[in-house]
């Protein structure tokens, strides 16, 4: 089990039930792939200046001695600047490493390393349980990193990414002056893959603040603090670069596919800093790393959660153990991926009508989707007035703008006819939708 996501990322749409078996049209079209395209930004600079010096004087003697006496002035004033802006910069730069290196210091004990262990029995299937005939003990099966965000009445709590702590029998925690205690999974979510874990605060000596991550812009520096490839290198910390801001990344969960906004640095991120903390250098927690890049060829696109999105959930799974979202019960897929000729020919479109919306591939017995009259091969192309041209959009839609038992407007096409039905929205656990 490896707990630091190396996925090869791809744009897919999610499928809000589960993968429903397709016609061979709809199954083809589905295999396509969209490729996450990345825009270089080039930069320019041009620096210029001059420095005009007019003396005027009546005689020839006195314009030499003038002339000399301004251009002596001129270079020991020009002397004197260079040198105290030299001075200045040399000051400005050893302040700066300084100040990043007692940050550092200072945000350190924070960080944690998060050990998974799982139950493991003699013929070394891990997840099932003993029996008579054979015993099972639990062993490490993966580490990852954490961040202690709030302590309160004897208690640290540390928000981590759900993929380090799934599937644990138990949990440990290694903090930063050596000691390591035993941690209680208090919440996890797979679908933002965030958890929060619970400590005693006994030993705790840190804990670290949240940023503003909706401030961030591309090219400010960042540090990121974790425990790469386990607790011999703990607390390493790499440096680097806001690549880019509002980057949106497919990935593959538990619950299913799901689209992720994410911030993409250029800092170091291996296997173990999963669930540590990507910091400004305020040394605020401006993200969670969770995720990189690691095909042939691609180096330095790491992914961290945005400290925005991880406050509220953190917050939620701490009081309620689980993120509750509205649910409708359809499995869908960009209209855009479907055949043009499924879709002027099985779906009735045309014209404006192609290659824009959410084609519904599979509603769910008892769902509030059947419940509300929608059908196989409609297709959605609103949802309470706002557009959805793809899966991603409307899932935006429904985890933002609406909450369990809303009742929400959706117009969709059946049959090239558009057509409006309302949806009382339910809940459905492990639903990806």
């Amino acid at each position: 089990m490896e707990y630091n996501r190396e996925d090869q990322l791809e744009t897919k749409n999610e499928l809000i039930v589960s993968d429903q078996k397709p016609d061979q049209a709809i199954k083809k079209a589905e295999q396509q792939k969209r490729r996450l395209s990345w825009m270089t930004p080039i930069l320019s600079g041009i620096i210029g200046g001059s420095l005009v010096l007019g003396v005027t004087t009546y005689q020839h003697s006195k314009d030499e001695t003038a002339n000399a006496s301004v251009q002596t002035q001129t270079n020991e004033t020009t002397n004197s600047a260079a040198s105290s802006n030299n001075a200045n910069t040399e000051k400005l730069s050893s302040t700066n490493s300084s100040d990043i290196s007692t940050m550092v210091e200072n945000v350190s004990p924070a960080i944690v390393g998060i050990s998974n262990y799982q139950k493991q029995t003699e013929n070394g299937m891990f997840g099932f349980e003993s029996n008579s005939s054979s015993s099972s003990n639990e062993e490490e099966t993966g580490t990852g990193s954490g961040v202690i965000y709030k302590k309160a009445n004897g208690k640290a709590y540390i928000i981590t990414n759900n993929h380090v702590v799934e599937g644990a029998s138990k949990l440990t925690v290694s903090l930063s002056n050596g000691k390591e205690v035993e941690g209680k999974l208090l919440g996890s979510d797979s679908l933002t893959d965030l958890a929060v874990v619970e400590i005693s605060a006994d030993h705790v000596e840190k804990v670290a603040s949240f940023g503003d991550s909706s401030s961030l812009k591309a090219g400010e520096s960042v540090i990121a603090i974790g425990n790469p490839l386990g607790k011999d290198l703990s607390r390493t910390v790499t440096q680097g670069i806001i690549s880019g801001i509002d980057r949106t990344v497919s990935v593959d969960t538990s619950a299913g596919q799901t689209e992720m906004n994410v911030i993409q640095t250029d800092a170091a991120i291996n296997p173990g800093n999963s669930g540590g903390a990507l910091l400004n250098t305020k040394g605020e927690v401006i993200g969670i790393n969770s995720m990189k890049i690691s095909e042939s060829g691609v180096e330095g696109i790491g992914f961290a959660i945005p400290s925005n999105d991880v406050k509220p959930i953190a917050e939620e799974l701490m009081s309620k153990g689980k993120i509750e979202r509205p649910y409708i019960g359809i499995g869908m897929m960009d209209l855009e991926q479907v055949p043009e000729n499924y879709q002027t020919g099985t779906l009735g479109l045309s014209g404006s009508q192609l290659n824009k919306g959410v084609y519904i591939r599979q509603v769910a017995s008892g769902s509030p989707a059947e419940k509300a009259g929608l059908k196989e091969n409609d297709v959605i192309v609103s949802f309470n007035g706002k557009e959805t041209d793809t899966g991603s959009a409307l899932r935006n839609l429904l985890y933002n703008d609406a909450k369990v038992g809303d009742t929400v407007k959706v117009t969709l096409i059946r049959n090239g006819k558009t057509i409006t039905k309302q949806i009382t929205l339910d809940q459905k656990e492990s639903a990806p939708s």
